[in-house]
């Protein structure tokens, strides 16, 4: 029985605007929230047309604000992009105003294109390798006897739980080393997943923080009354996707009819290989792609994602979702 969460890519769709989007979000969140989901995440990317999340600590705040009890969180904060200082800081005021309720993934992509990474950058010699030594940097903020003589405050001594994410083995040995739970990308990078989930479980260190191995692992759902709705449905992330590796990126896309029967070679391929970890179609066929994957990754937890066009539809398929994990061998917290 594991627990099932949301990741939210907070989309902008065509015809739209970020206001609205995060309309969307709060709403999507109170539903989950009341159907049982166990933590609500939201993603930093920059420059990105078609995603509102770029302010993700606000985002949080604001999500955290409009709900009661579910747990919200980064999936995650492109450390990189910042300071320790400030993310222990922000996340160290989410925390008071919300205790007990947030969460911390940190990742070392700019979530952006190399341009917009450039302008990112919190100094000139600002690199992802540093990661691991920010990643323990923001942790000694969180620490009550933090080695570290400037003071996070608020932060310092707080319990902030912190991820390591990843789209890579690299994210699988820090997580591993440090004793962290591990989050793995496995809905839009999912070549690697099976060798980093090892890879963690392997050389996993126990720590303070975390006893055992924890896994949660990135997963695609498009859900509908019949597999025809659904494959329209999901026709919209499917542009989105190809219009992204093209160099196009632009806002979520209506929906077209027999989108798949109209890309080439390439893009099918494409498609292919991130539909490796999707589910699209009605209750059965979710239920059994839901149920292969767990078994074939013995993950600890799913986080969802079902980037959806029209709102209705998309709080439909994560209602579906809740619905076939309350009757099967899956179970919401």
């Amino acid at each position: 029985m594991i627990p099932c969460s949301v990741l939210d890519l907070a989309p902008i769709t065509q015809g739209s605007d970020a206001a609205q989007s995060f309309r969307n979000s709060l709403d999507l969140a109170q539903h989950a929230e009341r159907w049982g989901y166990q933590r609500y995440w939201l993603a930093e990317h920059h420059g990105m047309p078609g995603i509102a999340s770029a302010a993700t600590s606000i985002l949080v705040g604001h999500v955290a604000g409009g709900t009661k009890k579910i747990r919200v969180g980064a999936g995650g904060i492109m450390l990189p992009n910042h300071s320790p200082l400030v993310i222990a800081e922000q996340f160290g005021t989410l925390a008071s105003l919300y205790p007990g309720r947030i969460d911390l993934g940190l990742g070392r992509a700019p979530g952006s294109d190399q341009t917009t990474a450039r302008a990112m950058r919190r100094n000139l010699n600002s690199d992802a390798d540093e990661f691991p030594q920010d990643v323990m940097e923001l942790m000694d903020y969180f620490a009550a006897d933090s080695k570290n003589p400037v003071r996070a405050v608020p932060g310092q001594g707080l319990d902030v739980p912190v991820w390591i994410l990843g789209s890579s083995t690299f994210g699988a040995q820090l997580a591993a080393a440090l004793g962290l739970p591990y989050a793995f990308a496995s809905h839009f990078a999912p070549q690697q997943m099976m060798q980093a989930i090892a890879i963690y479980r392997a050389n996993f260190r126990p720590s303070a923080r975390l006893a055992k191995p924890y896994v949660m692992l990135g997963f695609n759902i498009f859900a509908a009354d019949t597999d025809e709705e659904a494959g329209f449905r999901a026709s919209s992330w499917q542009q989105a996707f190809v219009n992204l590796r093209s160099g196009r990126p632009g806002r979520l896309p209506p929906p077209q009819h027999n989108y798949l029967a109209q890309v080439g070679p390439g893009e099918r391929a494409l498609l292919d290989s991130v539909l490796a970890c999707a589910a699209v179609g009605s209750p059965e066929t979710v239920r059994a792609s839901l149920n292969a994957f767990v078994e074939r990754t013995g993950a600890d937890e799913l986080m969802i994602t079902s980037q959806v066009f029209e709102h209705s539809a998309r709080l439909r398929s994560y209602e579906i979702t809740a619905e076939i994990l309350a009757e099967s061998h899956l179970a919401l917290a």
